[in-house]
């Protein structure tokens, strides 16, 4: 049964001025046992981790999560979309806080997905155009526009490598036209696309509406760091990168909130210190060993679970598809990233939370008023 109705959902004035301010969005991992199966009170304990973290919102869905929730054999979407959703309903957040669905296929599938995540109660879609090779761009912006006229629509700029395609200008151009696109997610992992995306807004006449989230792993502090500026018809405008919403931030989220909030106060300033550029290197570096580039990104949702594991949020490192795992010498480098860079890591902040994060998510029944905040 759908729930398409003739007004879309819209978000609040609150929730709209805090994605515009620019949020941590950390892409939510999937939680299995030894049997790959879901680890429920794993998956809970996460999203609390997420929300005590000070995260502005989590993406639940997401290729973090693995797309092979989609697989009826497995048959996890609406599952993990609800898991998620329980734990905000009942941490009693007073701040805003964003939650956004993974939406990907094509239309029927994107609809489909999309009425599950309104009737859980998501704010937004993250509207991957990844699987669609042979679709023509004017394809993937009608079926924008049918999403983006039921839920606020998160545009994704997807790098080939994973699965993403290259776009023109001209369809971003198009894209940032559509009503109800809140923001779009750049991670082409590529500076000129990157700029394709942030000028096609610029010109736009929806330029305000429109935040920008960096993607791109590989230059998250650059990203943040960076506004764009140009000449448009006698006028100067600028936008700046405000947040990210980051399968990089999955992991180390305590740091990335307190970093991000440090940001906003150097973006007030005229000069920037050279040190961040060394911090930049280092958040990257960091990036590599999690994300294995080195071997074309096998490892990449093996190596967050790698971190979470050893944090105590996951159990092991185990993926819906067995033959997704680690990369020779991953592991190493994860080794030689937590030894290099020990000012990156949360782990304290994890050990502190983790037996309340853990008995909340052991008692689902628990609410706010019971000691789960």
């Amino acid at each position: 049964m759908t729930i398409h109705s003739e007004k879309p959902r819209t978000l609040s004035p609150e929730l709209n001025a805090a994605l515009q301010d620019g949020l941590v969005i950390p892409a939510h991992p999937l939680a299995l046992n030894e049997e790959r199966k879901l680890d429920a009170p794993s998956q809970r304990a996460l999203t609390r981790y997420y929300i005590a973290s000070g995260a502005g919102g989590i993406a639940v869905g997401v290729h973090s999560t693995q797309f092979e929730i989609r697989d009826p054999r497995h048959n996890l979407f609406e599952t993990v979309l609800a898991m998620a959703a329980e734990e905000v309903a009942k941490a009693g957040i007073q701040r805003p806080f964003i939650q956004v669905a993974g939406i990907c296929g094509p239309t029927d599938q994107a609809l489909r997905e999309t009425d599950i995540a309104l009737r859980l109660g998501y704010d937004a879609a993250l509207l991957s155009m990844g699987g669609l090779a042979d679709w023509t761009e004017q394809d993937l912006l009608d079926r924008t526009r049918q999403v983006a006229a039921l839920i606020p629509v998160i545009g994704f700029y997807l790098q080939p490598s994973v699965g993403g395609r290259t776009f023109t200008y001209d369809f971003w151009r198009q894209f940032a036209e559509i009503p109800n696109v809140v923001a779009i997610k750049m991670a082409p992992f590529n500076r000129y696309q990157t700029l394709d995306v942030a000028r096609a807004v610029c010109y736009s006449s929806r330029r305000h509406e429109i935040a920008l989230y960096t993607g791109n792993d590989d230059n998250i502090i650059a990203d943040l760091l960076t506004t764009f500026r140009f000449d448009i018809d006698g006028s100067r405008v600028e936008k700046a990168i405000v947040g990210g919403l980051l399968g990089h931030w999955a992991v180390w989220t305590r740091r990335a909130v307190e970093l991000l909030e440090e940001i906003k106060q150097v973006r007030k300033s005229e000069t920037i210190s050279r040190e961040w550029l060394t911090r930049a290197v280092q958040v990257t570096d960091t990036n590599a060993a999690f994300f294995d580039p080195a071997h074309h990104f096998a490892g990449c949702i093996p190596g967050i679970h790698e971190v979470l594991r050893r944090q105590g949020l996951m159990k092991g490192i185990w993926c819906l598809n067995p033959e997704e795992t680690l990369s020779p010498g991953q592991m190493e480098e994860i080794d030689r990233v937590y030894a290099q860079y020990p000012h990156l890591n949360d782990d304290e902040f994890v050990a502190a939370g983790l037996p309340q994060w853990k008995h909340c998510a052991s008692h689902p029944s628990l609410n706010q008023e019971e000691s789960c905040s």
